[in-house]
């Protein structure tokens, strides 16, 4: 079995294309009364920069201080480290294999990348950007999240139904917790108490200790929306569209699509730097990852989230 089809677990779209349904959960908060406003004229979300990576980009998650994103590329078995600024390649890091999930550490000091063949996690010191240690874990590893403290990864592996608990302090499995079938994303809430494990196979999401989770609203969006990010003031939502090329932004107040952002082919994962100015998607199907400029005005009015912090989003990062 070749390494694409092991991953695969639906029909595929197009030549590189895997149909893999992961979670789209997120929490915000309102903190329009944090942040600066100016005027300005309203321009549309727009693709300001397509920046080639690696082989088959397939995660991707911005560092807190926002200056860097880290990309996946699951057929390259490497990451590549995007500087924001010029929406340049700065360097690229060899990890396992076939590496899909990763998460930044809140404090930014490191990047935990999952590597699906492997059976292993690397951990990226992110100032030399070297891998500083790669712990072994579950089979077929592909959601990381590490909880706001920064104490602990929690890691799905899809093949053997269960999650890796990773002490970060000394990079060792502290414990595995048996979930559900074919575990694939996972989040950690803001406090930290809680994680929540999306399981492909078995339908269902484990680990969930919380009260109401109800569905509130359904939005149609392009074909095929595999991954989510929200805005830091929670008023925007960025859903890839994996088969139709595109970015779905939704307006979270009055649950509708705001615009469509056509992007590369493949759209598989999405996520928002933290001043709110950003998204960036990595397109899985022609190697690539599209910086989309933001536009964070209504009508006349501008606002700056320039003091807020948060750590991206993906299969795997707390919630910002």
């Amino acid at each position: 079995m070749n390494r694409r089809s092991s991953f695969r677990s639906c029909p595929r779209v197009g030549a590189r294309s895997q149909r893999v349904m992961l979670r789209m959960t997120a929490a915000f908060t309102m903190v329009l009364g944090m942040a600066g406003m100016g005027a300005a004229a309203a321009a549309a979300d727009s693709v300001i920069a397509t920046v080639p990576v690696g082989d088959s980009p397939s995660w991707v998650a911005v560092t807190p201080d926002g200056s860097h994103a880290y990309v996946t590329n699951a057929l390259g078995d490497s990451v590549s480290v995007i500087e924001t600024t010029g929406n340049t390649v700065a360097t690229t890091v060899p990890v396992g294999g076939f590496p899909v999930g990763v998460a930044v550490t809140p404090d930014g000091s490191r990047a935990y990348v999952t590597n699906f063949d492997g059976g292993s996690v690397s951990v990226i010191e992110t100032t030399g950007n070297t891998v500083a240690t790669t712990v072994p874990v579950g089979d077929g590893p592909r959601g990381v999240a590490v909880t706001p403290d920064g104490s602990r990864a929690y890691v799905t592996n899809s093949r053997d139904n269960s999650v890796s608990v990773i002490e970060t302090t000394g990079n060792t499995v502290a414990t595995t917790i048996p979930v559900g079938e074919s575990p694939r994303g996972v989040a950690v809430t803001r406090d930290g108490s809680r994680a929540y494990v999306a399981n492909g196979v078995g339908r269902s999401v484990s680990v969930i200790e919380t009260t109401g989770n109800t569905v509130a609203t359904t939005v149609p969006v392009g074909n095929y929306p595999t991954g989510v990010a929200i805005t830091p003031d929670g008023s925007r939502a960025y859903v890839t569209n994996f088969g139709g090329g595109s970015v779905s932004v939704i307006d979270t107040a009055g649950k509708t699509v705001a615009t469509t952002v056509p992007v590369g082919n493949g759209p598989f994962a999405v996520a928002v730097t933290p001043d709110g100015s950003h998204a960036y998607v990595a397109n899985f199907d022609d190697d690539t990852v599209s910086a989309i400029a933001i536009d964070r005005c209504t009508g006349s009015l501008c606002f700056d989230f320039g003091s807020l912090t948060g750590s991206g989003s993906g299969p795997g990062s707390a919630f910002s």
